[in-house]
């Protein structure tokens, strides 16, 4: 374990969500784990419950929720540990299904006549249905049983929670009988789908929540039968948090067609980019629709941000409005080296923070922020009462399960050792701003450090390769085209931030107006949680130093950063690597008009394609101290560079040997070899060439002998391929020398002169021609040849994929009647109608791998129809099967002549081998020696 387990303790580990743990945590799991106590009964964990009971209590707290059951003016509010955000997510999800069905169920159980166990019935509670008053969302007193559907899908939260509680206040209903009288109705008996048949809901609940949610949601919508398609997303802004606008659009189109809510989530520290959407917007945005009628609970996923809460003055809470911003001079006494400064949060950050108050539930992971040993999760509720839609009891937990936590939420068993983990490190560091808050104010300060590296670093006149923050600076919040007051802000960063120390940067503030300090610029940069995305492109090396436009090229620099700086095998040292980063993918589905902002701040064409962005996660304050992030940063250019290095080898244009497959005898013709990842291959190319008499005659001596063994061609030295081609295209004469050989016989002639005819196709392979996805009603193949012989190659129009060629081909009496010169010498597009491409890929990455029914075989008769090519024949995709006309059908019979390629056209000749397949046999071997020593 210590020569394989990641360094997580040290300052240099900034990817992930892990740091050096705290220490009273580890003592505090360390004292219970031996005597494994179990939380899901208190006989099990008498000590350890109370402490998860307390864990709960602090969290509310932090959060500003009450905890004194005594005052009657706000809800008690209640938290219990979950093994992680995940399941404590699950268990929200759980709660607002359960919350938004109950007053069906109770609706159900004041009907005079129910069907229970197949006999019909009196509703257990249909004495008091002509009685029973309610307020609806609007504010209106209304009876219980006149209320529609829609009404009743939108009681306010507290009115649901207040039914029973009402029921005994006006007919002296006791809870407990409530309880039995809605257990043959409630959903968690029913299901959600017989309440929806009966009250006729038609339109699906939704919950909203923005695009870049954790994957937790969807997830918990399928395992709570909602199904993932319940959980609409809302776009994201240009800082990644939830639109607004957006959001309030879909919320009116809820309530003007009757489609119920679920919740609203605000996402409270983004795991990808740290962006905490504007709870308190959302907060007023329920407010306002639920005055017309439009209710739903507000959840706060802050499974990261939740600790950074402890950053705020405690007084704050019981302000109406937002602090202000803190005075980071305030933490500076010009104390020994080691001297980190805090830096407060974004004021809107801070507002956000502080909305949480009103939220109704609350996710927050103390495994994250909170330094917390795994498993570490926790769920608090504005109103504890909440708990109690979720509770299930069973004979284990009988005694003590009035005190016990096992009945709540979705876990049954559970370590007790966590809970006593985080109770005696909120306990010892404290949820305030001088235990917690200190620290991760600190925290932030080194964040901004970095993020000043990541915006500054690079210049687009002198470097030649350029770094770009996703948060952007605040030049650029006010106008993003304006690049010289951008590259203005970036050389002030350059002069006065990178270069300074600590207490230079906090020294050189004092006095001067907060628009003019070096903090104020700090903490505009970088995102609202300690986390840093940003990206990067290159440049060529050729004379005008061209940008690379080619997304996908962009995305491999960051990709070959990314392996450089992590663990990828088991033969790698961890404690080799100076700086570890992760990554994560922009895509356009998820990130809509934000990703395509940040392809334009890097120079990149818009397209579907995703973007990969690099990640640094910021969990200590250490690396801000003796230079440390400047080593980190300067190993980082290096490494970056070296990729760019690499990013050019791959991309070059020039001179290669090529390889092509032969088809034809009367007329012969060269099916390029190509590549996807070399720049010098990245071409489909046809071509029709001629031979010298005695190359021909030995090349269709063993066409003729030997039909099933592919026969090549390569050129016998270096040449500029696309050169070649469009010198040919241009009409020039053209030729080079080529070696004819096969795989099993090898060289059948050498040094061979081969004369370009005429060019069939010649197409570039780059990201930016391909199309987004896979053909789904076909396999499109060109079709070429003599007139009398005819040949087919796969149509490659996105990547990864494998070249299939096959000549002499035979064609239908009908669809050789139809075809025509042009056809023929042009080339045309034919389609096998019985083998859409789309559920094949992606095809297995070797010929061995292929199965025994696979569709590219000798003999095969297939149904095709067949298109003029409306392109040139050196026309640039996407788009190359748009504007067919009207087809020719007819079938095709595969020949003998049949070449497949899985490997090469793949291949990334770059790429560092494989070796995830260590790890299994590093822990078979140590397997193996234990079983010995047995």
């Amino acid at each position: 374990m210590g020569s394989h387990s990641i360094p997580f303790w040290n300052p240099r580990y900034q990817a992930h969500m892990c740091t050096d743990l705290s220490m009273p945590a580890l003592l505090g799991y360390f004292m219970t784990m031996i005597y494994n106590p179990n939380n899901v009964a208190l006989e099990a964990s008498p000590l350890t419950t109370v402490a998860e009971m307390e864990v709960g209590e602090q969290l509310c707290h932090l959060f500003g929720y009450n905890t004194d059951p005594s005052r009657k003016d706000v809800p008690t509010g209640w938290g219990h540990v979950t093994c992680g955000g995940t399941v404590a997510n699950l268990e929200a999800i759980w709660v607002s299904r359960n919350l938004k069905f109950y007053p069906l169920a109770l609706r159900k159980a004041m009907s005079e006549t129910v069907v229970v166990d197949g006999s019909e019935k009196k509703g257990p509670l249909s004495f008091v249905a002509d009685r029973f008053v309610v307020t609806t969302c609007k504010g209106e007193r209304k009876l219980f049983t006149d209320m529609s559907t829609w009404e009743l899908l939108n009681l306010r939260p507290k009115t649901v929670l207040d039914l029973p509680q009402e029921l005994h206040e006006q007919f002296g209903i006791s809870p407990k009988f409530v309880e039995s009288a809605l257990q043959n109705f409630n959903i968690q008996s029913t299901g959600k789908d017989a309440l929806e048949r009966e009250f006729e809901v038609k339109q699906p609940i939704k919950c909203f929540l923005s695009n870049t949610r954790h994957y937790s949601w969807p997830k918990g919508g399928a395992i709570t039968g909602l199904g993932s398609d319940a959980f609409e997303g809302i776009e994201v802004d240009d800082a990644a948090r939830i639109n607004l606008d957006v959001l309030q659009e879909r919320l009116q189109r809820c309530l003007d067609e009757g489609q119920a809510v679920y919740a609203v989530v605000a996402i409270i520290g983004s795991t990808e980019e740290g962006a905490v959407d504007r709870l308190s917007a959302i907060l007023a945005m329920r407010q306002r629709f639920q005055s017309k009628g439009l209710s739903f609970l507000v959840h706060a996923d802050a499974a990261w941000g939740g600790y950074f809460a402890t950053m705020l003055p405690r007084n704050l809470y019981d302000m109406p409005r937002g602090p202000s911003v803190s005075n980071p001079e305030d933490s500076f006494d010009g104390g020994a080296e080691g001297f980190v400064p805090d830096l407060s949060l974004k004021l809107e950050t801070q507002e956000d923070l502080l909305a949480l108050k009103y939220a109704d539930s609350i996710t927050v992971d103390p495994h994250k922020a909170g330094y917390i040993p795994y498993p570490g999760g926790s769920l608090v509720y504005r109103d504890g009462r909440m708990r109690y839609l979720v509770t299930w009891t069973a004979p284990v937990l009988s005694q003590g399960s009035e005190t016990g936590m096992g009945i709540y939420g979705v876990e049954g068993s559970k370590p007790g050792a966590a809970a006593m983990s985080i109770w005696l490190s909120n306990k010892c560091i404290g949820l305030n701003p001088q235990g917690y808050g200190a620290l991760l104010s600190e925290v932030s300060f080194t964040c901004t450090r970095l993020s000043a590296h990541w915006a500054a670093m690079t210049t687009k006149d002198d470097d030649y390769f350029m770094c770009v923050p996703f948060h952007k600076l605040p030049s650029e919040w006010k106008d993003p085209f304006n690049e010289h007051a951008i590259e203005k802000e970036k050389e002030r960063i350059r002069q006065e931030i990178l270069p300074k120390s600590n207490r230079e940067i906090v020294e050189s503030d004092v006095g001067k107006p907060t628009e003019e300090k070096l903090m104020t610029l700090l903490r505009g940069l970088g995102s609202d949680l300690n986390i840093n995305a940003f990206a990067l492109n290159w440049r060529y090396d050729d004379k005008d130093r061209t940008w690379n436009t080619d997304i996908e090229e962009a995305n491999y620099l960051t990709r070959h950063v990314v392996e450089r700086l992590s663990i990828c095998s088991p033969d790698q040292d961890p404690t080799k690597i100076p700086f570890y980063l992760t990554s994560t993918e922009f895509t356009n589905e998820l990130y809509g008009k934000c990703a395509k902002e940040f392809k334009r701040r890097l120079g990149l064409p818009q397209c579907d394609r995703p973007l990969f962005v690099l990640r640094n996660v910021v969990m200590s304050p250490f690396p801000t101290d003796n230079d440390f992030i400047s080593t980190m940063v300067d190993y980082f250019r290096s490494v970056v560079e070296d990729g760019v290095r690499l990013c050019r080898k791959r991309n070059a244009r020039g001179s290669a040997i090529h390889r092509f497959v032969m088809q034809g005898t009367d007329e012969i013709f060269l099916a390029y070899q190509p590549s996807f990842h070399l720049g010098k291959h990245r071409q489909q190319i046809i071509l029709a060439v001629e031979l010298e008499d005695h190359a021909k005659s030995d090349y269709i001596e063993i066409r003729e002998s030997n039909p099933q063994d592919p026969i090549f061609l390569k050129s016998s030295v270096e040449i500029d391929l696309q050169q070649v081609v469009s010198e040919c295209e241009r009409g020039s004469p053209v030729s080079f020398n080529g070696t004819i050989y096969t795989h099993h016989g090898g060289p059948v002639r050498t040094s061979t002169p081969v004369t370009l005819k005429r060019v069939i196709k010649s197409r570039p392979l780059n990201s930016a021609n391909r199309e987004v996805d896979y053909p789904e009603d076909y396999m499109p193949f060109y079709l070429y040849g003599s007139g009398k012989q005819w040949h087919i190659s796969h149509m490659l129009l996105q990547a990864p994929n494998a070249t299939f060629s096959a000549g002499n081909v035979k064609l239908d009496d009908k669809l050789v009647s139809s075809l025509n010169k042009g056809h023929a010498e042009k080339g045309a597009i034919l389609a096998l109608t019985e083998v859409p491409e789309t559920p094949m890929q992606p095809f297995p990455t070797s010929k061995s791998e292929l199965p025994a029914c696979f569709f590219f075989q000798p003999d095969k008769k297939y149904k095709v129809k067949v298109w003029d090519d409306p392109n040139d024949a050196s026309a640039a995709g996407p788009g190359l099967l748009e504007g067919l006309g009207e087809p020719i059908e007819g079938t095709i019979t595969l020949s003998k002549e049949i070449h497949i390629d899985l490997e090469w056209i793949n291949k990334d000749p770059f790429e560092r081998e494989d070796r995830v397949g260590k790890w299994r046999d590093e822990f078979s071997q140590i397997g193996k020696k234990l079983e010995k020593r047995a």
